[in-house]
């Protein structure tokens, strides 16, 4: 699948999120990228900022959070566009959640991990 393509399925399962999750990220931006700097092909996606949990002085002339959610990982993981899908949907829950400052552990019992 193509950049674009795998773009426009992110897009799409962000519009499938609830209202409730996304109306709190505040100052954070989604970023699709081929594969993590590293070549990891098991690292799903990442949350690149500083938690809500850890702000204090937070605010004006902040660079933006960024979620980043790999195309290359999710191709080598996933067998068919359902699949796909779901792990897309798997991975942002997962990257917003630790915007929200929940870490992996809790997210694991969450069954989001």
């Amino acid at each position: 699948m193509d950049a674009a393509a795998f773009d426009r399925l992110v897009t799409d399962e962000l519009d499938r999120l609830p209202d409730e999750m996304l109306d709190g990220l505040d100052n954070i931006v989604f970023v699709v990228e081929d594969r993590p700097e590293s070549g990891d092909l098991d690292l799903l996606g990442l949350y690149d900022g500083l938690a809500l949990t850890e702000r204090d002085h937070y605010g004006m002339g902040e660079l933006p959070d960024r979620i980043i959610v790999y195309r290359e990982p999710h191709l080598h993981a996933c067998d068919d566009l359902h699949d796909l899908r779901d792990e897309i949907h798997t991975t942002l829950v997962h990257e917003i959640a630790h915007f929200y400052g929940i870490d992996d552990a809790r997210l694991h019992e969450l069954g989001w991990a």
